[in-house]
């Protein structure tokens, strides 16, 4: 790893910069509980994670062979903005890297505008990026689709080849491989500790990692340097 040249990170947000996907999963249960439907944390992880809502319903009338009621986005995207500002950290760590990486960074994530937007305002992590944060509503076709992570490399001038990805969810990470870039699994959030193992496929990951604190450890390159005094 240590020979390849990255000129950007591209940070997933909900699960990798910010511990969001327990809290997502809870206010999607609750609310398809009141219609009658039980799913549980396992069910989210391995059909909805890392997908965008308007993917999310319309496996949710697939599965379920329901029509949700109309204004259902609507509440879920509102109580989720409201169980953020209760309860959004930042995943353990993070603020150190982002700290001291040495190269640009953004965010492509499956979210809505509003959603990234505030999560980032609300978690503290706005500040690192700049408002380089990239949505799925920019392309036609949002993960496991390359899309994004393509128009994101096209926007910030970069070569694909360059570009450094970080994702927790196998759309994800099929995404990015798929966009012929670096690929790395963070897999530090509480929702993966919460849950069931998923069987991600060790082929769309170059590496696997728990935590930001051995980030570096693994492309020493991505560090600033430090200035002696």
């Amino acid at each position: 790893m240590a020979q390849q040249r990255v000129d950007l990170v591209i940070f997933d947000c909900d699960g990798v910069l910010i511990d969001s996907e327990i809290l997502s999963a809870q206010t999607l249960i609750g609310l398809l509980a009141d219609l009658g439907i039980t799913i549980d944390l396992d069910h989210v992880q391995k059909h909805f994670l890392g997908r965008s809502f308007p993917t999310v319903a319309a496996l949710i009338r697939e599965q379920f062979s329901t029509v949700l009621p109309q204004g259902f986005e609507q509440t879920y995207r509102s109580e989720l903005l409201v169980r953020f500002e209760e309860g959004l950290l930042p995943t353990p760590g993070i603020e150190q890297v982002l700290t001291e990486l040495a190269v640009p960074a953004c965010v492509a994530t499956s979210s809505s505008p509003e959603r990234a937007n505030k999560s980032m305002q609300i978690s503290g992590l706005a500040r690192y990026f700049d408002q380089k944060i990239y949505t799925a509503s920019l392309v036609a076709r949002g993960k496991p689709a390359p899309d994004l992570f393509l128009h994101v490399a096209k926007c910030e001038g970069v070569l694909p080849q360059n570009c450094l990805v970080i994702e927790d969810s196998q759309p994800g990470l099929e995404a990015a491989r798929a966009a012929g870039m670096i690929v790395w699994h963070y897999r530090g959030a509480s929702h993966l500790k919460s849950t069931q193992p998923v069987a991600f496929r060790a082929r769309d990951a170059h590496v696997q990692f728990d935590s930001w604190n051995g980030f570096f450890d693994l492309m020493p390159a991505l560090k600033r340097a430090q200035i002696l005094r």
